[in-house]
Parts: C-alpha cells; structure tokens; sequence
C-alpha cells in the first residue's frame, strides 16, 4: 500500500464512519464515493469498523483507568458508554451483523472480535488474569452490564470537515 493510497484509505474510511455516525441505522454505508474502490467488499470494510471500535474503546478504558479508579469494572463500563457515545454508527453497524450477519464470514468474524472485546473488557476490568473462556464469559457480562446502563447520547450536529468547513461555521455563527 502506497502512502497516497494509505491516506486515502483513512479519509474514505473517516467518511465511512461519519456517514454511520448521521444515520445510524446500523447498515454499512457501501454507497459512499469510493469505498467499493477502497475496500473491495463488505468484510474488508467491517473489519475496518470493528478495528476502529476496539482502538476506540481500549484508548478509552486507558483513560478511564488514569484515573485510578477504585471500581475498575465500573471504569471499563464507563469507557464503553463513551465509546459508544463516540461511535454510535460504528456500534449500530457491529451490532447488526452481530446479531444478523449477512455472510457467513462476516459472521466468522463477528464471533472471534466479540470474544477479542469480551477478554479485553473482563482482563481490564481486573476480573481474569488469563485470555480463556471463563474470561470471555465474565467480558460478555461486563458488555451486558455495558448495554444496559447505556443511555445513548443525542445525536450531534456534525462538525464541520477541514479548514473551510470550520471557517464557514464560524462566519455562519
């Protein structure tokens, strides 16, 4: 991958990512300009998504757990909600084709990135010490715990994009 093609990967996959932030609806948005072109296919760009979630939401326990909090599992859940609150296009997306995928691959590795976030969120949260299966059981209460406490933030007005768009909203105000 060329550095020109590397940049361009990132500014179509933030389009992506703002495109699902807006409508939330939970399907990939295939039909932007150039994500066909960029991405190839649907699980080429889910595992993008599912990349951007996980980075996302371990940078977010990180800062949760600076804090030296003395209830780490309450930190690791309040990282989740801000995670969620960040990318709520993004969460809607993995959690359709958690629940209804729409390949059998895409399924595949639905599966194996919920047990990936599952260890992450029950290791952090200081509840298992080894990556096994009775860690990814504690991971899936700890998201369950996650969802439901969650109360989802109001949808945002959109930022402006670049130089312009902030110099346009800023003669606009």
């Amino acid at each position: 991958m060329t550095w020109t093609s590397f940049h361009r990967r990132g500014e179509i996959l933030r389009d992506v990512i703002a495109s699902a932030n807006r409508r939330r609806d939970g399907r990939l948005p295939v039909d932007l300009p150039g994500v066909a072109e960029t991405f190839g296919d649907e699980l080429t760009l889910l595992g993008a998504l599912q990349l951007r979630w996980h980075t996302r939401l371990a940078g977010q326990i990180e800062r949760e757990l600076m804090a030296e909090p003395l209830e780490l599992e309450d930190a690791v859940v309040a990282a989740w909600h801000t995670a969620a609150d960040e990318l709520p296009g993004v969460r809607a997306i993995l959690d359709r084709e958690r629940t209804a995928p729409s390949t059998p691959a895409i399924s595949d590795a639905m599966a194996k990135a919920t047990a990936k976030e599952h260890l992450l969120l029950a290791m952090m949260a200081g509840r298992v010490s080894t990556p096994d299966d009775a860690a990814a059981r504690v991971g899936a209460g700890i998201e369950d715990r996650a969802r439901a406490t969650y109360r989802p933030a109001p949808a945002a007005t959109p930022a402006p994009h670049g130089l312009l768009g902030r110099l346009k909203a800023v003669i606009a105000a």
